[in-house]
């Protein structure tokens, strides 16, 4: 990785953004400045939670099988470029890649659960729990939920949420850390290329500005902080 600018995934598409301001990535093994990563502002946000949101009622009536086989084939490409994401992994963090592949392998666990969503979001039902009450339970979809992750695990901690929500009928918003921020779109190009609907999965890249954005937006249904 050289001199390279990386910037958000909203709507299926990269995207610039609209605000100026960027960091510098760098190879904590060299110290060398390896790129400089987008940092988003509320438009920014704004415009990954509005997509998130348009295409949250389509995925929501997608059903849990279609959403499974998506889930599938994005196993499959996982698999197919787990050593691709541990390499990006050593190159940002700093992490030997015999342990940026064991995270990578740890991410890749939580896929092959979601892969059995259809049997997951059953619903039960119990007849006369008290005199003439029936009780039963269905299991449905929030929204727009995101996730802010940490620079310590960048692919294992994103994908503790991301896969979870989007198997569930959830759209998701992710804000990686800046300091790691490239295996987030090599994620989103894999849930692409898996079949993943446009505004399904997005990411904005950022700092501070970007997590104060997502955790006061009247649109995110949930956060989750790692």
């Amino acid at each position: 990785m050289t001199n390279a600018t990386i910037l958000h995934y909203i709507n299926g598409e990269i995207s610039p953004g609209t605000a100026s301001q960027t960091q510098d990535v760098f190879n904590p093994a060299t110290g060398q400045v390896t790129g400089q990563v987008a940092l988003a502002n509320r438009a920014d946000v704004d415009a990954a939670v509005a997509a998130a949101d348009a295409a949250f009622p389509a995925w929501a009536d997608t059903p849990p099988i279609r959403r499974a086989r998506v889930m599938f084939k994005f196993l499959e490409l996982l698999n197919r470029h787990k050593d691709d994401l541990a390499r990006a992994i050593t190159a940002e963090h700093g992490k030997v890649f015999t342990d940026a592949q064991g995270e990578v392998a740890r991410g890749i666990d939580v896929v092959e659960f979601v892969c059995g969503i259809p049997q997951l979001l059953k619903g039960d039902y119990t007849e006369q729990v008290s005199t003439g009450i029936d009780n039963w339970t269905t299991r449905q979809p929030l929204g727009v939920v995101a996730g802010v992750t940490p620079f310590n695990f960048p692919v294992m901690v994103p994908m503790w949420m991301f896969p979870v929500a989007i198997a569930a009928g959830n759209t998701f918003v992710l804000k990686p850390s800046p300091l790691d921020p490239s295996a987030s779109l090599m994620i989103a190009d894999l849930l692409r290329q898996a079949g993943l609907p446009e505004g399904v999965f997005n990411v904005v890249q950022g700092d501070k500005e970007a997590v104060e954005a997502l955790i006061e937006h009247p649109d995110v249904q949930a956060l989750r902080k790692a």
